[in-house]
């Protein structure tokens, strides 16, 4: 009766043992996706981070992809310990796996509350920095931001690109009489910013904030998915994890 119960046990732990492993497998490539989800943010869209006043859509991406190598180190080290049977691997194992599910949930809670601020923030700060930042000196970051903005997005201005007339670069005579920067025109050449008339430059409904607020917010329901998704995969791989550490024998010391 013994022998039944020990070969019973053993092919559970075994099953265990394989199932753990391809949650390791599948584990350590949604590691390489949430990396390069937080990545995409950094590289590709740095130039719109710095026409934000707050650093919490950076701070979802910089925790992302600290949680994504954290993810590929534990996928290895799980594989390990699942296979050498180790308690003490999979107890350290177990623990990392809850320090990322805790990270995943404040990248998630940040980018919940940045959604729920973006449009306050953006009417506060855009239009300030298109008036005061704009082609200023040290500001080139900020300028290639615009320009990017109002040519990816098709729009001009903070509201409309009457929002331009307040602006220090386009009063000053830098702006060589242009009502708009060029990057405002359907087809973008140099001096097309002297002629505002809607033939010529962006004229869209909310301006270049409801453009950037939309773009955001679709950006920040990415991030959440993919933290809410590899959060409900870390819950079973604990679990699991419990599993293969109740049925292997202690270790002796």
């Amino acid at each position: 009766m013994g022998t039944h119960d020990d070969k019973t046990a053993t092919c559970g732990t075994i099953c265990i043992k394989y199932l753990l492993f391809l949650f390791n497998f599948l584990f350590w490539l949604a590691g390489g996706a949430v990396m390069a989800v937080g990545i995409w943010t950094l590289v590709e869209k740095s130039d719109y981070i710095s026409l934000l006043s707050s650093s919490t859509y950076a701070a979802s991406a910089y925790i992302l992809i600290v949680a994504g190598g954290i993810v590929m180190v534990t996928g290895v080290l799980g594989c390990c310990a699942t296979f050498k049977e180790k308690r003490r691997l999979l107890r350290v194992y177990f623990v990392l796996l809850l320090c990322i599910f805790l990270l995943e949930v404040v990248a998630g809670v940040l980018a919940y509350i940045y959604y729920q601020k973006l449009n306050d923030e953006l009417k506060e700060h855009l239009q300030l920095t298109l008036v005061e930042k704009y082609k200023q000196p040290s500001e080139e970051h900020v300028t290639r931001a615009v320009d990017k903005l109002q040519q990816e997005f098709k729009c001009c201005g903070s509201s409309s690109y009457s929002d331009w007339t307040e602006s220090r670069w386009v009063r000053s005579a830098d702006a060589k009489g242009r009502a708009v920067p060029d990057s405002c025109c359907k087809t973008p050449s140099a001096g097309c910013g002297l002629r505002k008339h809607p033939s010529n430059i962006y004229n869209v409904e909310g301006g270049c904030i409801t453009k950037l607020e939309n773009f955001i917010q679709e950006h920040l329901k990415i991030i959440s998915a993919v933290g809410i998704g590899i959060a409900c995969v870390q819950i079973v791989g604990m679990v699991v994890t419990c599993c293969l550490y109740r049925d292997l024998k202690a270790e002796p010391y």
